[in-house]
């Protein structure tokens, strides 16, 4: 039983790279639902952002089930391409590191953004949804959540941070120079779309359009900012009277397209465009970047963006560096018995069904027992159970991490006639009895 995570993010891959291995929602749930057919896994959650697709699992043996974790991958994008090049991986304490990094923004483009924490969450409620986390990444992805919390609690590293929106804003004011008698057109009408909504508004932009495949949720958007909604087919027409185009959508195609924006460069008599694309897979497609007159940006350009207040954020990552350390030191603690859970869960079945199949026995015996006596003999015994297994309970959890770990969990199986798969079992059968011992 050993923790392993494999991915990629934006310092290992570029976005044209990262989009082809971007994983929708619908995808994740189709292959946690098919995770049995994975040997070697026997938990995972994955994770994927703008920024970042990694998956989280507990395997029987990291060498052996690497390969089985890459190919897991590859099946929930449906790509095959040789990536071996972007990918990392991290092993046990590592992975609980990086984890732990990953809810805290240590590890994002944008230091102390506070997307990350809801993406790790959501990604851990799919994994309970599909029934595929049980006791170690129940128990992982609770403590990140909390390291996280506590990072933005216990430390500044939030304040004056920017989001991707922020940057994709300040970005254009870069190019343009103020916004004030600029208009903006949004595609998309998320939580991105809006955040650069607040963001346009804040610095003065004149008209916001949105455009969205649902006119409704453009029309709902646009409301809030003053702003006016444009059907989506309609949407490159409008373009000819803005001067910014932001696009987030989670459309898995391109939506801006080389053809229709040369049209639209010749209404717009070659005034300059300026295009910043912030959704992973991209919303337009590269070769716009390459036509006369237009400034195209993608999410990796956003890295670029001056930003005063980094280096005070990079002072509290410090401090909050060192609460993701106490928090790794802490689930260690928690973690070294979890790997006699099994053989715990094993001995606890087998003294409960023994006491169940007295009570029975003796109650075939005692037919006129009342249901308050019926009841205390249920108890008691039960607590006869309890005080019986209290023991060597502790002493298996006392030799955790230590040399006698191994004679002990071998004797508790011979003692107890607990080792009911041998040796001489197939790897899957192994695989199969632990998952069943740890429900």
């Amino acid at each position: 039983m050993e923790l392993l995570m494999l991915g990629l993010n934006h310092k290992t891959a570029p976005v044209d790279v990262r989009e082809r291995f971007a994983i929708p929602k619908q995808a994740i749930r189709d292959g946690l639902a098919n995770l049995n057919d994975y040997e070697g896994l026997s938990e995972a959650v994955v994770l994927s952002t703008c920024n970042r697709s990694e998956m989280y699992a507990v395997v029987d043996d990291i060498r052996e089930d690497l390969p089985t974790l890459r190919q897991f991958l590859f099946d929930l994008t449906g790509n095959e391409e040789n990536i071996d090049a972007y990918l990392y991986h991290h092993e046990n304490e590592d992975c609980i590191r990086h984890l732990f990094e990953v809810a805290s923004s240590l590890d994002s483009l944008v230091l102390g953004e506070g997307q990350i924490l809801s993406q790790v969450k959501a990604a851990y409620a799919l994994g309970r949804e599909a029934g595929t986390t049980s006791t170690i990444l129940n128990t992982l992805f609770h403590r990140a959540i909390a390291c996280g919390k506590r990072v933005r609690t216990e430390t500044r590293i939030q304040y004056n941070s920017v989001s991707i929106s922020y940057a994709a804003v300040e970005l254009a004011r870069e190019v343009l120079g103020e916004l004030t008698s600029s208009n903006a057109l949004i595609f998309g009408a998320g939580k991105m779309a809006e955040l650069t909504a607040q963001h346009l508004v804040s610095r003065g932009i004149k008209k916001i359009y949105v455009t969205n495949r649902h006119l409704e949720r453009a029309q709902q958007l646009a409301a809030r900012f003053n702003g006016e909604a444009i059907p989506f087919d309609e949407a490159m027409k409008k373009a000819v009277d803005v001067d910014v185009i932001v696009t987030s959508t989670g459309a898995p195609h391109y939506v801006i397209k080389p053809w229709e924006t040369r049209q639209l460069m010749t209404k717009r008599k070659s005034r300059k465009l300026f295009l910043i694309d912030i959704a992973v897979p991209r919303d337009v497609d590269p070769e716009v970047g390459e036509i006369k007159n237009v400034c195209l940006y993608n999410i990796d350009a956003l890295e670029e963006v001056v930003d005063e207040h980094v280096q005070e954020r990079r002072e509290e990552a410090v401090q909050a560096q060192k609460i993701v350390e106490e928090e790794v030191v802490s689930i260690e603690e928690k973690f070294q018995y979890l790997s006699f859970r099994p053989l715990m869960a094993l001995l606890s079945e087998r003294c409960e069904r023994i006491r169940q199949r007295e009570i029975k026995r003796a109650s075939s015996k005692l037919p006129d027992l009342t249901k308050e006596e019926k009841r205390q003999i249920e108890h008691m015994t039960r607590m006869i159970v309890r005080k019986i297994l209290r023991m060597p309970m502790m002493k298996l959890n006392a030799s955790a991490g230590t040399p006698q770990e191994e004679f002990y969990i071998d004797a508790m199986r011979s003692l107890f006639k607990l080792d009911t798969i041998g040796e001489t079992a197939t790897r899957e059968e192994r695989h199969h009895h632990y998952r069943y011992a740890q429900q």
